[in-house]
């Protein structure tokens, strides 16, 4: 992924705003490495680590919004910006796992 991924803000939303998202039918995109998706995830979000987000993007859906999510908002904000670029509806969740907690959002293991 390029710099420039990074130096755009992305559309970006609460985690609280996220949850109602959720419930609408959004598809979480957790962006995270193995080990972090590992210890803790999103129910029903798909794991696509950032490094293979480029070549794996077509396996998302067109019709559903995409919220990207990492432990603190970085790294999804660059997602983010890839996805919209290649033309998905998608968003960040800023603050990532950190609001997400804050917010009382549901997470499994395993």
């Amino acid at each position: 992924m390029s710099l420039r991924h990074y130096l755009r803000r992305p559309p970006a939303v609460t985690a609280a705003e996220a949850v109602r998202l959720i419930e609408e039918g959004a598809l979480v995109v957790d962006v995270r490495r193995e080990f972090e998706w590992k210890r803790a995830h999103i129910p029903g979000a798909v794991h696509v680590p950032l490094e293979e987000l480029p070549e794996r993007c077509l396996e998302f859906p067109e019709d559903r919004l995409l919220i990207t999510f990492c432990t603190g908002g970085l790294r999804s904000a660059g997602a983010a910006n890839l996805l919209v670029e290649y033309g998905f509806d998608a968003v960040n969740m800023s603050r990532g796992l950190v609001d997400w907690r804050a917010v009382g959002g549901p997470l499994t293991t395993g």
